[in-house]
């Protein structure tokens, strides 16, 4: 009924209610209506891959993505395969922020045929906003958890030091995702944070890596750090990759435990950005405190 007195033309509906939307278009049509134009979108899952359901209480409502990330990083979610089942719990939050950024960064650079087949022109209906945003929003999750932010302009002390000529009034976006960051780290991951000591070997290539700090330039560029933490990591017989790509006997690839070692130890997480344009943002010196602390068993306590 409500279709045929709007007039309405076009309907979405969950793939739950085919059957009641084939039973309102016949409706619609014994009024002398015509039913609207259809698209059945498929079903949210939970982290363990169950439907979501109201009353077994988990989903991720709209209000809470947008207590912890941007409208438009909601809309790439939404966008993004409507035919395919997702996933949405608060894990799947940081990735598409850092997708939406990474769309927005290369609009400007493609070309018109390209820009349409971009989601951001989409999402801003051909207008998307201009503005360079420096970090990743994991990397700014990963800069709360290692200096126990409970503010943004704690943040913000890091990103002047180490991105020159930001601030909230140029980057107005960086400043929004400066004040997500500390919400999401605040409300999820820290409650859930599991640091875990280091046993022998960890120890000795922390020790290793932090030497390997004190002896770089302190104004690094995050590639140069993070060749640096390669080669700690290529010397330690535990690390070495023989069948990564262009691997040597002379010069082994680097296994991901050794990436992994850094994130659980250091900063009490399963994985992180690249460990290099952390140490950039967060500093030579604050770095090699925390891995100090870790040695130690303080971020254990």
């Amino acid at each position: 009924m409500r279709w045929t007195a709007l007039g309405v033309d076009y309907e979405m509906a969950g793939k739950d209610l085919i059957e009641s939307v084939q039973l309102s278009s016949r409706i619609c049509k014994a009024l002398g209506g015509t039913p609207p134009e259809g698209f059945n979108y498929e079903l949210f899952l939970d982290d363990r891959g169950e439907k979501i359901s109201k009353s077994k209480g988990n989903g991720l409502t709209i209000d809470e993505w947008l207590s912890y990330a941007s409208p438009e990083s909601l809309s790439l979610f939404m966008y993004q395969k409507p035919k395919s089942a997702k996933r949405l719990y608060f894990d799947v939050i940081p990735r598409a922020v850092d997708e939406y950024l990474q769309l927005l960064a290369a609009y400007p650079r493609q070309e018109d045929k390209a820009r349409l087949d971009n989601a951001i022109w989409h999402i801003h209906s051909g207008n998307p906003p201009t503005g360079d945003v420096p970090l990743t929003f994991a990397l700014l999750l990963n800069l709360v958890a290692a200096s126990n932010a409970d503010d943004k302009a704690v943040l913000w002390g890091f990103i002047r030091r180490h991105v020159e000529g930001v601030s909230p009034e140029t980057h107005p976006l960086l400043d929004q995702l400066a004040g997500y960051a500390v919400r999401y780290y605040t409300d999820f991951v820290k409650p859930q944070k599991k640091y875990r000591p280091a046993d022998e070997v960890e120890v000795e290539a922390l020790r290793a890596l932090s030497e390997a700090l004190a002896n770089t330039d302190p104004a690094a560029s995050a590639e140069d750090l993070q060749a640096v933490i390669y080669d700690v990591g290529r010397a330690i017989p535990r690390y070495q990759d023989f069948n990564a790509k262009n691997a040597t006997p002379e010069r082994p690839g680097v296994s991901n435990a050794w990436f992994g070692a850094i994130y659980q130890v250091l900063l009490g997480e399963e994985k992180g950005p690249r460990f290099g344009s952390f140490v950039q943002v967060y500093g030579i010196s604050e770095t090699r405190a925390l891995i100090d602390k870790a040695l130690k068993g303080e971020l254990l306590a």
